[in-house]
């Protein structure tokens, strides 16, 4: 199934370049194996939208990664790394972890939410002692909701119980 959008959805663009920038990008659709420079061009404009949504509309809502390099034998920098993706618990989703040679890891945080938040939790991450190198890549394509609007909490617990599915009754086989 081909992901390309239908031919009624695309609007043609035509530019002009310097002879070495337009060399340099035919080299790059190369070497990505991709099948044309519209392919490229989109997604260096994707890349470019999404990141002047987060520098000019600060509450936009935004999905991403936030990628880090960090030594592991500075002090507590794994604690300090936990205890702040614990302050930033409703941004971030998941992360994942890998050990690197020369006592480094990788980490990377799967998140989501205002822009000056995510603004808020790199600053924080980059503010600790040991972490070399930390991205940003955001979306504006944001993932779907886990829970309906009309969650109902559960009474007495504090609890969220999920609404079933129309049709489905609680307790029964699925």
């Amino acid at each position: 199934m081909s992901t390309e959008p239908p031919l009624a959805n695309l609007a043609r663009l035509s530019m002009s370049l310097p002879a070495e920038l337009f060399r340099q990008l035919d080299v790059m659709v190369e070497e990505r194996g991709l099948p044309s420079r519209s392919q490229l061009i989109a997604e260096l404009i994707r890349h470019a939208l999404a990141e002047h949504e987060a520098l000019t509309r600060p509450d936009e809502m935004l999905a991403g990664t936030i990628t880090l390099v960090y030594r592991g034998d500075r002090g507590r920098v794994r604690h300090q790394l936990a205890q702040t993706q614990a302050d930033y618990l409703k941004e971030v989703i998941s992360s994942q972890h890998v050990f690197l040679e020369d006592d480094q890891s990788l980490e990377v945080l799967l998140v989501q939410g205002p822009a000056v938040r995510l603004k808020a939790l790199c600053d924080a991450l980059r503010g600790i002692r040991g972490v070399h190198q930390l991205e940003l890549v955001t979306t504006t394509a944001l993932l779907p909701p886990l829970y309906e609007q009309d969650d109902i909490e559960a009474e007495g617990t504090g609890a969220r119980e999920q609404k079933l599915p129309r049709g489905a009754r609680k307790g029964a086989a699925a």
